[in-house]
């Protein structure tokens, strides 16, 4: 019994950090072109990571909005415009859970839709992960390959965790200590009030609006009670995630961090590498706590090899194309996963649900 109970331990800290290929360089990325602080936003991440761990009792992922973030980068844009993004998305899923919306939502959204987002998400990481991570640093590509693979073999002949992700992590970060020096703890930035004008709001309304919120309610929110429900037995209530999803946008937001959300990515890294439980974010976010006290020094992120995101990535993307295959209307979820790489996750979505009725009309006939 004592084995088995550090074991699950072990399985719960190797798994605390299978996000974070997706969530240091999306927060780097947003840090460096829109000049917000990265230890802030690493801050409410890992406040968060915790309130997670606690709330859902399994590892339920806290990330950024990846559609804002995507725009953020972009258009560099500012900080209260930013904000003002975060804060509409926030109000809207809170809203709509309080009021069991999402509950209603997901009666006109077939499963083979949201199978399909789930493999287009599988297909963008890959997309993203070789040009921008892999290929620039293929070098350290290939020890985290190797690292990977190793564990992998491992665990199918000795009874242990797989501690991969953790291990990239690390050598990772040694890597940039050997380069940028031994981080020096400096002063952190302490939250602040971020309120923007009534024209950044009309402008958050116009331009991140349309793109996240298709993204929020399918990924987010659906496609992460879905996942649940495979990997744990029991479907997660939408609503609650909506909600969930409401406050850590809102809060975040309003006080100089970065909006975030759940997924489905996430929810699966995570899995991927061990985690069962809340336990596993709780001490994500303790670990997250660290990195951005040591990341008050811009030097020591920007030292961290890229290789190793990209495979952390590229493992994500597996876990996640295993789950989006398993639908009863392959030709549905093949198309919308098809149709995410070129056109991104939103078109992928709309194009999906289209032919699932297009489908299910003819059956009716």
């Amino acid at each position: 019994m004592e084995v088995f109970r550090n074991k699950a331990i072990l399985g719960e800290f190797a798994g605390s950090v299978g996000n974070f290929g997706t969530l240091l360089p999306l927060l780097f990325a947003i840090s460096l072109a829109c000049g917000m602080n990265f230890s802030l936003m690493l801050l409410w991440a890992a406040i968060w990571y915790g309130i997670n761990g606690v709330y859902y009792r399994i590892p339920i992922s806290v990330e950024p909005l990846k559609a804002i973030g995507a725009v953020a980068i972009a258009e560099h844009l500012s900080t209260s415009l930013i904000a003002a993004g975060g804060i509409l998305v926030g109000t809207f899923c809170l809203i709509i859970g309080i009021f069991g919306g999402m509950t209603k939502i997901k009666t006109f959204i077939p499963e083979a839709v949201i199978r399909g987002v789930q493999l287009g998400l599988a297909f963008t990481l890959i997309k993203s992960a070789i040009p921008e991570f892999i290929i620039p640093d293929i070098i350290f590509a290939s020890v985290s390959a190797m690292i990977l693979i190793s564990f992998y073999i491992a665990t199918k002949f000795v009874k242990i965790p797989d501690l991969s992700a953790l291990s990239i992590m690390t050598t990772g970060f040694l890597f940039a200590f050997y380069h940028a020096g031994f981080p020096v703890i400096g002063n952190f930035p302490m939250p602040y009030l971020v309120i923007p004008d009534p024209e950044e709001f009309l402008t958050g309304a116009v331009l991140l609006l349309p793109p996240q919120l298709p993204l929020t309610l399918t990924n987010a929110i659906l496609a992460t009670s879905l996942l649940a429900t495979d990997l744990f037995g029991k479907a997660d209530n939408p609503d609650r995630l909506s909600r969930t999803i409401g406050l850590m946008s809102m809060s975040a937001s309003v006080f100089g961090g970065f909006p975030m959300c759940h997924g489905s990515g996430g929810l699966a890294a995570h899995y991927r590498f061990g985690a069962r439980g809340g336990l596993s974010l709780i001490i994500g976010g303790f670990i997250l706590f660290l990195i951005a006290m040591i990341c008050t020094d811009p030097e020591i992120i920007a030292s961290l090899p890229k290789g190793m995101f990209g495979i952390l990535l590229i493992a994500v993307a597996i876990e996640l194309a295993r789950h989006g295959i398993r639908t009863g209307s392959p030709a549905v979820t093949v198309l919308t996963g098809l149709i995410s790489i070129p056109f991104g996750l939103t078109a992928g979505f709309f194009a999906g649900l289209l032919a699932a009725w297009a489908v299910n009309n003819k059956k009716k006939r």
